[in-house]
């Protein structure tokens, strides 16, 4: 459902391990808003929820809750360092438009 580039593994390795919080893996989730209609949210969760997903991704676990898993079929997460913008960076294939932060979508 979700893939995890090596740069995003690299990346969320290094914030789990410095976490004041225990965190047992990521949790990714849509939510209505943003510029174009849909807006993705992610952080560090101890555990999955009762309704979600759980996925394996090169060692790390993706928590999805099921509302958001059909937005989310086939998305790849990456990492990118750039002078200007660094972060994480959702190729969505199931997004008809993207804002231009990166952030949204429809």
């Amino acid at each position: 459902m979700i893939n995890l580039t090596d740069s995003a593994v690299n990346a969320l390795k290094s914030a789990i391990s410095s976490s004041l919080h225990p965190a047992g893996g990521l949790r990714v989730m849509i939510e209505a808003g943003g510029c174009n209609g849909f807006k993705y949210k992610m952080g560090l969760a101890e555990e999955p929820k009762p309704d979600d997903t759980v996925i394996e991704c090169n060692g790390l676990k993706v928590f999805v809750d099921y509302k958001s898993q059909e937005h989310l079929v086939g998305t790849t997460i990456d990492f990118v360092v750039a002078p200007e913008n660094s972060g994480f960076i959702f190729h969505n294939p199931n997004a008809t438009a993207n804002c231009s932060c990166g952030k949204s979508f429809s």
